[in-house]
């Protein structure tokens, strides 16, 4: 049986819609149909940029959704057919060295835990595969809205993944370059890490309303100027004690390092490509002994992350679906979506797609 999806049809030159045979799942595996997905920046990147990959031709792309349990492979023992679940965006084998290495991130390989629309068919289709359901889904609790359990899958994994990798500690002040829905979950993750102040980096009027909303403290708009001495001015020539990088290229690396006390930690989210190559001005960075942590990394997934992050939602901490602010619908929705996320309106944070609510 076939099924339709939108996806690459030649990597980076076109996209559109695609016909495929219905995928069998396999042992520990699920075929899941798309309750409610959400296109990503990421996607657009996936599909045009990194020159032409033959292996990426006719890719169904999208790696953000909730799924419906279709079928299940054998071995599965908890989850049921009809089982609604949040489907993080990183996928891993769990049965790897990579995993017992602590890098489950990149398992089988670098970045090999993060499949779904990459190496695999993803989710802006009728239905998808998804690897190990048992250990890489969560069921979504009571008193959380399909809305905010999609959050759950990419968002909010990754914004708080920066704040842990910068190392945010209570009494902080922090700065989070970038004010897209990623940004704006790490400037929530560091308030509830007891960050003192958080200076956010942004230019778009409704990312930037949010961004206040979800507890900056200020907001410095890079199209006015240097970001380093607008921040400078703010703190009264004073670095912050830790910098997330969640928007931008390759050139945030060298401001975070300039705006980034000794000993303090940077969390770099951007998987930086432009430009390819860094001039460094050592004196920047103290000729590279001060101490500071660098640390850049993928977004964790995995069962029990998605079901600590649905927690904070079910218990009030955090309501990410104020980031959706456009509706779309069905497969053409996935369409106009992507479209959205590829020219980006001053009005748009993340637009959501019902598919089979």
């Amino acid at each position: 049986m076939k099924m339709k999806g939108f996806g690459t049809i030649v990597h980076g030159e076109s996209v559109g819609f695609i016909e495929k045979d219905i995928p069998e799942p396999g042992e520990f595996e699920a075929l899941m149909e798309p309750v409610v997905i959400a296109p990503c920046t990421s996607d657009v990147h996936i599909a045009f940029e990194q020159g032409h990959n033959d292996a990426r031709n006719h890719r169904i792309l999208g790696h953000e959704s909730v799924g419906r349990i279709v079928k299940l492979g054998a071995g599965c023992k908890e989850y049921k057919v009809g089982d609604i679940v949040v489907v993080p965006c990183t996928t891993p084998n769990w049965r790897t060295l990579e995993v017992q290495d602590g890098a489950y991130q990149h398992s089988g390989g670098l970045c090999q835990g993060m499949r779904i629309g990459t190496s695999q068919d993803g989710v802006m289709a009728e239905y998808y595969l998804v690897n190990d359901v048992e250990m890489n889904t969560a069921k979504i609790p009571e008193g959380v809205s399909l809305e905010s359990a999609l959050m759950v899958s990419d968002m909010m994994t990754t914004g708080f993944h920066g704040v842990e990798l910068a190392g945010v500690e209570f009494g902080d002040n922090v700065v989070v370059i970038g004010t897209g829905p990623v940004g704006l979950m790490a400037i929530v993750a560091a308030k509830l890490r007891g960050a003192a102040r958080i200076i956010a980096v942004g230019s778009r009027s409704r990312c930037v309303e949010l961004a206040k909303q979800y507890g900056a403290s200020d907001v410095v708009n890079y199209k006015d100027g240097d970001i380093y001495e607008q921040i400078m001015y703010l703190t009264g020539g004073k670095k912050v004690d830790r910098t997330v990088i969640a928007g931008g290229g390759t050139e945030q690396l060298p401001i975070a390092y300039k705006l980034t006390r000794p000993a303090g930690g940077i969390g770099d989210l951007v998987a930086a490509d432009t430009p390819p190559r860094l001039n460094i001005d050592t004196a920047d960075f103290c000729r590279f002994v001060a101490h500071h942590r660098l640390a850049g990394g993928l977004c964790p997934g995995g069962r029990r992350r998605a079901e600590r992050l649905l927690g904070l939602i079910q218990y009030g901490r955090v309501d990410p679906s104020l980031m959706l602010t456009h509706k779309c619908y069905g497969l053409d929705g996935c369409k106009d979506s992507f479209e959205m996320m590829r020219n980006k309106t001053d009005e748009l944070i993340k637009p959501i797609v019902y598919m089979n609510v």
